[in-house]
């Protein structure tokens, strides 16, 4: 559904040679996760024999008895809606292959062999197996049907998704053939293996994995051969690795557990559009690979197990997060120490409203002003001004002047309220009437003050707006969406609170106490009349919705791509009892609108470093004129 298709590693209990026992094992693990519904099983290198049979591999009894194995699969195949993927010796024009055989709908829908057969230290595969590097455009004939045999299958099911298949060593060549699979337009790599267990080899197999599906913007499936093989001179554990796009989504070992599959949910439609979205992936030169076709989709169930990060813009591991904070710190500070260096700014002029964004920028500024002057590269100073207005509150204003007083910036206060009155007056503008025209004379009164300070001492207006207010088109035009250099527009206000937590962790206690506040104060431009308890009648989170919830759909829109029904799907399990369906389809309709209808801002908006994967500058990630459509986002069911 969506694009997201269940697929499985099983790692049955093996008996070495016991062909009959094996194949019941198999079958077994496939019929219970079939009624999972399992797009795909994929099952260890040589389950049928086990991989430990040596030189039983040249016996005809082995090689016969698993064949009528595989034609016991292909039977039951027929009463089963997922796809099997077994690995089995296969004899052919007199050489005998290791293989993988894919099962389906009462079919084996194809063959293939491994490519890279190992023969060092403790492999000797050549002994009993051949290359099938040379094996292309083949067939077997299997008790009267030809079944397509070669490395250059790809077998897909309708326009969901389609998988090729590695065996074991194949993944640790120099290039793998996956990657030529990928460009193919295999989406999923099933490896078969019998890797034996060495110290420091689990996490080598992982970083094999990871990366792997990171370069074919793919996904990888990796099933190893359980404990059961022989332990004559080897271990094995049963390692089984469901990669995505360089994500592990799944880490198990499957030996001496009550388990004997594990599956997870991959999403077909995001690896689709980076596919798509990247450019350089559709540069390499494609191959003549057999496009195999099953005979019908898979069929799938409705309910999405799998986790769906509700804050993907944010690290989910407290470390990470900071690590990642400190990182863009250090981005933020190198970014606007070049700037200054090239023009020469003697001041960084900064609006401060004791709000989330403002106190990110004047925190940067401060420190890269120092770091300025550590280097010897230039003098410059930070101005910062805070501007009362018709809907300033006392708690905002105390913590602007705060801050100022404790990093011991200058701190100008400018009241804008008299020369707003000057300009209702000179316009015609009734002051009672708190409609946009009175909350935008106060922004860009603002803005006015700060460019014109700016040029009395020689400096440049900082910027404070950050990604989810630029997504959203939630500024004044000309007004706070203007300045010289925005150093927090590529910042969504999600991980904004989170940097403000890094700060806090890293400042003393002072510093910390107004830091803390800011971060418990509700978002709000302060532009109309505060109220009876002096507080901000004006919530921004109450006007358009939740910016945890916008900043998910800013991400699965800007990075993959996601329609609006496949939005509310994902938003649906990733605020599970969090938001209702209805809230999420609102705010999900006002995300879209509001994103559409304000490029014309974005078309115009300042320099500033692009942080993370997502950026909106129309001189880098983001190109789009000013007066498309939406009416194919704006669907009936969400207006």
């Amino acid at each position: 559904m969506h694009g997201f298709y269940k697929i499985a590693a099983g790692v049955p209990s093996l008996k070495v040679a016991d062909v009959d026992y094996n194949s019941n094992q198999i079958k077994q693990i496939w019929s219970q996760a079939d009624l999972e519904g399992l797009a795909l099983v994929g099952f260890p290198e040589l389950c049928l024999s086990s991989y430990s049979c040596q030189d039983l591999f040249h016996q005809d009894i082995l090689l016969t008895k698993c064949l009528d194995a595989l034609l016991e699969l292909r039977d039951l195949s027929k009463d089963l809606n997922s796809v099997a993927v077994v690995g089995l010796p296969i004899r052919f024009q007199d050489r005998v292959y290791n293989c993988a055989a894919v099962v389906s709908q009462g079919q084996i829908q194809g063959v293939v062999p491994k490519t890279f057969i190992p023969n060092y230290r403790e492999f000797y595969e050549k002994r009993w197996f051949t290359s099938g590097a040379e094996v292309l455009s083949k067939s077997l004939r299997i008790e009267g049907q030809d079944v397509p045999f070669g490395v250059d299958l790809i077998f897909g099911c309708g326009d969901t998704f389609s998988f090729g298949i590695e065996i074991c060593e194949d993944l640790w060549a120099v290039i793998p053939p996956s990657s030529y699979q990928a460009i193919n337009g295999s989406h999923l790599t099933v490896n078969l293996s019998a890797s034996n267990e060495v110290i420091g080899k689990k996490e080598y197999r992982k970083d094999l994995v990871s990366h792997q599906s990171a370069k074919c913007l793919g996904s990888y499936l990796y099933c190893s051969a359980g404990a059961e093989e022989s332990t004559t001179d080897l271990v094995y554990n049963g390692h089984v690795l469901i990669a995505e796009n360089g994500r592990i989504l799944l880490d198990d070992h499957l030996s001496n557990s009550s388990k004997d599959f594990v599956s997870v949910e991959v999403d077909f439609d995001k690896l689709k559009n980076l596919r798509i979205s990247e450019s350089s992936f559709s540069d390499y030169p494609r191959k003549d690979f057999r496009q195999i076709t099953l005979l019908k989709p898979v069929i799938l169930k409705k309910k999405l197990n799998r986790l769906i990060d509700p804050c993907p813009f944010v690290p989910a591991n407290q470390d990470n997060l900071f690590d990642r904070c400190k990182e863009i710190v250090s981005l933020q500070e190198h970014a606007l120490l070049k700037r200054l260096i090239h023009i020469g700014a003697k001041a960084l002029v900064v609006g401060v409203s004791g709000g989330l964004d403002s106190t990110l920028a004047l925190l940067i500024a401060d420190r890269t002003v120092a770091k300025l002057a550590a280097t010897k590269q230039g003098e410059c100073q930070v101005l910062a001004v805070t501007m009362p207005g018709m809907g300033t509150t006392r708690r905002t204003k105390i913590n602007a002047k705060g801050l100022c007083s404790v990093l011991g910036v200058e701190c100008r206060e400018i009241d804008i309220t008299n020369a707003c009155q000057v300009h209702f007056d000179d316009i015609g503008h009734d002051s009672n009437v708190t409609d946009v025209t009175f909350e935008n004379v106060q922004a860009r009164e603002r803005t006015q003050i700060l460019m014109d300070l700016a040029n009395q001492e020689g400096g440049i207006v900082l910027g404070t707006g950050d990604l989810s207010e630029i997504a959203l088109g939630w500024s004044t035009y000309n007004g706070d969406h203007m300045s010289m250099y925005s150093i927090n527009c590529g910042i969504p206000k999600t991980l904004i609170r989170h940097m403000l937590e890094w700060f806090i962790s890293d400042s003393d206690t002072n510093l910390a106490n107004i830091l803390e506040d800011v971060l418990k104060t509700p978002v709000s431009p302060e532009l109309l009349p505060i109220n009876g308890e002096g507080e901000s009648s004006q919530k921004t989170e109450e006007i358009i919705g939740v910016y945890k919830v916008h900043d998910f759909y800013l991400y699965h829109f800007m990075r993959y791509g996601a329609s609006p029904q496949r939005l509310l799907f994902l938003a649906e399990s990733a605020f599970d009892g969090t938001y209702s369906k209805q809230n999420l389809k609102e705010w999900l309709s006002v995300f879209l609108k509001r994103f559409f209808q304000n490029q014309f801002k974005r078309n115009c908006i300042p320099d500033g470093p692009k942080i993370g994967m997502v950026a909106l500058s129309p001189r880098g990630d983001w190109r789009m004129v000013s007066d498309v459509s939406a009416s194919l986002w704006l669907t009936k069911d969400l207006v």
